[in-house]
């Protein structure tokens, strides 16, 4: 029996968990004939378009008061803008991987690059708040289709030792666009007008496209599919169990991530002209992340996974007991970061395995996913906060959301062994 939870044979026995779905056609399929050079660029060329992504998703919530005043709206009245994003993305995702399933991967990749730099201009050209929130609409919706093409390109292209490294690779142009992107174009917003980000974000999705045109092979060896195998994914358990995973599970970073420039400020201490420096660690912990979860995935995937939850469950539960000391406060507030992010290249590579025939649909609804977890860790920090808890709550909140990942986690991959003795 296939084993789609484990990317390298080399891993030992006991920690090769199977899902009782084979994974599909491209999952361990030979590395293609490219040079390493080659792959070093297509990767490092989707990675710039993370990059992008990355930054227009994350600076427009340091810009609000801006774009409020130059529109003549309220600041939470501007925030629906992010909402705006983060929706774009959640419907663009299954739409978009299952509609263009017989679309050559290079073209969808470039085509998807460049209605996502269309949409940041339109966000820099929007003469109303209306027209500004349908353009960061359109502009999230290449979002997590992208993402998830670019992971099954990168995994198909490294071949089935190194998947999950360059997937995590790809996604490290997010975590670099934390520490570098979002933070510059913050400053050119402040300084310039909040247009000017959006306005970087369009020469990165263009510089994107065209190092995308230069360098990205022909990929001819990927399998394409059609609407409705792709929409096959959705009756895969396996597909869901992981879906559910990322959900809950990622949903208490973002508890966290939301009330920490409060609680760094409130609970800790800690001065306003510090609270740069701790984002700037957490992006530091998102990129380390990146590369430890890459290696621990392409070793044994369930095993990254149920170590993603479990270290993020005493990192969280850690800050939230120790937030009142700030050094403490601002080492726990990188691990948070790194434990967290060491889940996604194994819950994108587990994707691309249960899923079969249906990888590229699957992979997009990752970010799905990802954004509805934004939303409910989001909310749930916000209710505690506003239940008088104080601002370490919504880390004890993402603590117990890991916890809750966890324990779908175990349920899916005991659901699948389950299913492998039955079918023996």
């Amino acid at each position: 029996m296939s084993d789609a939870l484990t990317t390298t044979a080399g891993a030992p026995d006991d920690l090769k968990p199977t899902t009782g779905e084979n994974p599909g056609p491209t999952a361990h399929a030979a590395s293609p004939r490219v040079s390493p050079g080659v792959r070093r660029a297509t990767i490092l060329a989707l990675a710039l378009g993370g990059f992008g992504i990355g930054t227009t998703e994350f600076v427009a919530m340091g810009l609000l008061p801006n774009i409020a005043g130059s529109l003549g709206v309220s600041e939470p009245t501007a925030g629906h803008v992010v909402s705006a994003y983060a929706l774009g993305v959640v419907v663009g995702a299954p739409v978009i991987a299952a509609l263009t399933a017989r679309i050559p991967r290079r073209a969808l990749l470039i085509a998807l690059m460049v209605a996502f730099t269309i949409g940041n201009l339109a966000t820099v050209l929007a003469p109303s708040y209306g027209m500004l929130l349908v353009a960061r609409f359109v502009a999230g919706l290449p979002h997590g289709a992208y993402f998830g093409v670019a992971a099954l390109v990168a995994a198909h292209l490294a071949g089935p030792g190194d998947r999950a490294k360059a997937v995590g690779q790809v996604m490290l142009g997010l975590s670099v666009a934390n520490v570098v992107g979002v933070p510059a174009a913050a400053w050119l917003g402040e300084t310039f007008g909040w247009r000017t980000a959006f306005a970087i974000v369009v020469v990165i999705g263009m510089a994107t496209v065209v190092t995308l045109m230069r360098v990205l092979p022909s990929l001819s060896g990927m399998t394409i599919t059609d609407p409705l195998t792709e929409l096959g994914a959705l009756k895969r358990s396996q597909v869901w169990f992981t879906l559910v995973i990322g959900t809950v599970g990622f949903g208490g970073m973002f508890a966290f991530y939301t009330y920490l420039n409060s609680a760094l400020t409130s609970v800790s201490g800690l001065s306003v002209s510090v609270v740069p420096f701790a984002l700037m660690l957490y992006g530091l912990g998102m990129v380390t992340g990146n590369f430890v979860g890459g290696h621990m995935a392409d070793r044994n995937v369930s095993f990254a996974v149920l170590a993603g939850l479990i270290s993020s469950t005493v990192a969280l539960t850690a800050f939230a007991l120790l937030a009142q000391n700030g050094w403490a406060a601002l080492i726990l507030t990188y691990f948070v970061a790194l434990t967290g992010t060491t889940m996604l290249p194994a819950l994108q590579t587990r994707l691309m395995d249960v899923a079969a025939d249906a990888q590229t649909l699957a992979a997009a609804l990752n970010h799905s996913a990802l954004n509805v977890a934004n939303a409910i860790g989001a909310f749930l920090g916000g209710v505690v906060v506003a239940a008088g808890w104080g601002f370490r709550a919504p880390a004890a909140v993402g603590a117990v959301l890991a916890v809750a990942g966890l324990v779908v986690a175990t349920a899916a991959i005991v659901s699948a062994r389950r299913r492998d003795r039955l079918a023996v």
